[in-house]
């Protein structure tokens, strides 16, 4: 991106975060109620964890039957209703929320009217892929080259200039490899740039080099309200269909890469102020080369493994730095290997976690299952996990082969 590009980029997240400004922190203890903006599986995992710690929990959430409302009291109303927000800040002590795309006149409102630790800041940034990689910058961490594309004339020439293959992506919105497209010949421009903004509206989109990378990794940083800053061991992903599949702790990958992965990561959750948890997405290139990809403001997938491998769970970090206590231990208690339970896998992993299993057995692991709660399974769907605690992630990727489940 063009220097002058990106400082204005920069100033601009700057100036929304004086203008937001930041709530001074506050402790609170267990018996205070936290609100959660959204009801899907992240919020209903935190729920269980907080609630075990003492906390109390209410959700908003536009589905009657929501993961999390099936576990805590639940205010049903869509996102952008202002007066559900407001009902929602009136039960709460402290408010939360569990995905980053919060409609921004809510997520200001719930910040004028309750306390909001991790504020509309973030979401402000970490909501546009361009302000998100200018606020990564600005930590003084790389990311992939990347340009600001407007029309196909831009796409062109932005490709001409970073060289193919890229990635041309949404500047907001998109998930799971939504909103995105990889182009690896000059013929595949106009193709892609049309799948990506395929409306006479052409939103602001990103083109991206692509990265040559050796494995994905990411890291959940904490920072509290007070600024204690925690990060939790890499996790190595590898996706399917764009999709997570598995996450394999500890990442195989040099101890120095993990090292400085969390340091970056440290960097980030500090340099953008955040309070909550931070994932940090990176590539790792042959020569041991980081470069981060995305971030997201709240509880990840990818940090799933730590409800059963680690001293501290990630929610349970989320809930202890939202309310300013101290941040738990981080440490790997054991090897373990997350893996994605799908629609079209659920009733095997549910067969193969619970039921006897000669395989697991001969292996040494634990399989851990955690069912979401959805009220409905399709096929791509998320609906729960299982972490498989072993003496060696090779046995748990092992067990995961041989169930046959994951192969379709």
């Amino acid at each position: 991106m063009v220097k002058a590009e990106g400082e204005a980029i920069a100033a601009g997240a700057e100036a929304q975060r004086e203008e937001t400004g930041a709530q001074p922190p506050r402790t609170l203890l267990p018996g205070a109620t936290i609100g959660v903006l959204g009801g899907g599986q992240l919020g209903r995992m935190m729920a269980l964890s907080g609630s075990a710690m003492g906390y109390r929990f209410v959700a908003l959430d536009p589905a009657k039957d929501a993961p999390c409302g099936q576990v805590t009291p639940q205010i049903t109303a869509a996102y952008n209703d202002r007066d559900a927000a407001r009902e929602l800040a009136r039960r709460s002590d402290v408010i939360t929320y569990e995905f980053e795309n919060v409609d921004a006149g809510v997520a200001a409102l719930l910040t004028e009217e309750s306390y909001v630790p991790q504020g509309s800041a973030l979401l402000y940034t970490t909501q546009h892929r361009l302000r998100e990689k200018a606020a990564i910058e600005a930590a003084g961490v790389p990311v992939a080259p990347y340009r600001k594309v407007g029309s196909l004339a831009e796409l062109e020439a932005a490709a001409a200039d970073l060289g193919l293959p890229c990635v041309l992506k949404t500047a907001t919105g998109g998930y799971d490899g939504k909103g995105q497209a990889v182009i690896r010949r000059p013929e595949e421009l106009a193709a892609a740039f049309r799948q990506v903004a395929p409306g006479a509206q052409v939103p602001e989109l990103v083109l991206e080099k692509f990265i040559t990378f050796q494995c994905e990794i990411s890291v959940i940083a904490a920072r509290s309200a007070s600024g204690e800053v925690k990060s939790f061991p890499p996790a190595e992903n590898i996706h399917v269909d764009n999709i997570l599949h598995l996450s394999i702790v500890p990442a195989r990958v040099p101890e120095e890469i993990q090292r400085r992965a969390c340091e970056l990561a440290e960097r980030i959750v500090s340099g953008m102020k955040a309070v909550g948890l931070l994932a940090v997405e990176m590539f790792v290139t042959e020569d041991g080369e980081l470069f981060v990809n995305e971030l997201a403001p709240r509880p990840h997938n990818s940090g799933h493994y730590t409800m059963d491998a680690c001293v501290t769970s990630q929610f349970e970090q989320h809930v202890r730095a939202i309310c300013n206590l101290p941040l738990g231990d981080t440490k790997l208690l054991t090897p373990v290997v997350m893996v994605n339970v799908l629609g079209q896998h659920l009733d095997g992993a549910v067969q193969a976690a619970c039921c006897a299993n000669e395989e697991a057995t001969r292996l040494g692991i634990s399989p851990k299952l955690h069912i979401y709660g959805k009220t409905e399974s399709k096929t791509g769907r998320k609906m729960g996990h299982i972490n498989l605690l072993c003496k060696d992630t090779g046995d748990g990727l092992s067990w995961v082969e041989q169930t046959n489940l994951w192969r379709n």
